[in-house]
């Protein structure tokens, strides 16, 4: 059966119901004269009579009547499904697939198991990469990275607090190496350095002081792409690292570690969720926002509050 038979199996299957081309006729919003060339066409392509005509009523033929009860079913899964796909422009349901930078999973994370009691129907799947993933052509629901880092045409929901990269070291380490007064002391240190992606180029230091920009290539004794490696290193002192300040906080605190370069360590916009500007949000996306939106709603999400 061809794609373009369908409309006029539907035509068949309303006629056979109604058992009358003008109820069918109505039904369908058609003319009467166009179902009866519908039929006849359908009919001289299948090559076998569908139906029974006579002034006074319309039946199915035997053909007819077995094409109807393999058809029926067919056509109530198809009523079924759209109907269903009616309930999401209400209810948040189904995947929402998002693409997250590593560091940003430390303020998601701990804000998902409320969002999943109160929408269990939304599963969100996430993928966690430090690349700038196309998330049209990849086709992610939404991505979240660094604010400077989305592109203009998307549009972005803040969903973390300002950011800080810190040049920072163990006291261990500072009692062997002093501690780099300007960026230019960083290249007689040993450098803990990561690459953000297999095969791709070192992360250069990005340093600011008084509008004046510098991005170091730090020399690296110890390189990772995975950032608790960077800390674990750095606390064991085995070097110089630039990391983010939500990461090393409470080592700071601690005195485990110690920063330096204090004065070219400005703060830039932190985590952005940020999707394309055309796309029309679902439901489960739009919730899913909300809970994540920084700062916190004043309540926990509900799915009553749309």
């Amino acid at each position: 059966m061809r794609r373009e038979d369908w409309p006029d199996l539907v035509a068949f299957a309303a006629i056979a119901e109604e058992q009358s081309f003008t109820r069918a006729a109505a039904r369908l919003g058609v003319s009467t004269s166009a179902l009866s060339h519908a039929m006849r066409a359908l009919e001289e392509r299948l090559g076998v009579l569908l139906l029974t005509r006579t002034t006074r009523s319309v039946a199915p033929t035997d053909a007819g009547e077995r094409l109807l009860a393999t058809l029926k079913p067919a056509m109530d899964d198809v009523a079924s499904a759209v109907e269903s796909l009616g309930t999401l422009r209400d209810k948040p349901a189904g995947h929402v697939r998002l693409t997250v930078h590593s560091l940003a999973m430390r303020s998601i994370t701990p804000r998902l198991p409320a969002f999943a009691r109160a929408f269990p129907d939304v599963v969100v799947d996430i993928t966690v990469d430090n690349e700038r993933t196309d998330i049209v052509a990849n086709r992610f629901d939404a991505g979240v990275r660094y604010g400077e880092l989305v592109d203009k045409d998307m549009i972005s929901v803040r969903i973390g607090p300002d950011e800080r990269g810190l040049v920072v070291a163990s006291p261990a380490y500072f009692e062997r190496f002093p501690p780099p007064k300007k960026p230019q002391d960083i290249a007689k240190h040993r450098c803990l350095c990561a690459r953000l992606s297999p095969g791709g180029p070192l992360y250069r230091w990005e340093l600011e002081k008084r509008g004046r920009s510098v991005r170091v290539a730090a020399p690296p004794v110890f390189i990772t792409n995975d950032s608790d490696s960077l800390l674990a290193a750095a606390l064991a002192g085995m070097g110089l690292a630039y990391v983010m300040e939500s990461v090393v906080l409470p080592h700071l605190r601690s005195g485990a570690l110690v920063r330096a370069l204090e004065d070219w360590c400005p703060p830039f916009p932190g985590s952005f969720l940020y999707y394309p500007s055309r796309r029309q949000l679902t439901p489960a996306l739009r919730a899913l926002i909300e809970a994540l939106r920084y700062p916190a709603p004043a309540a926990a999400p509900r799915e009553a509050a749309r």
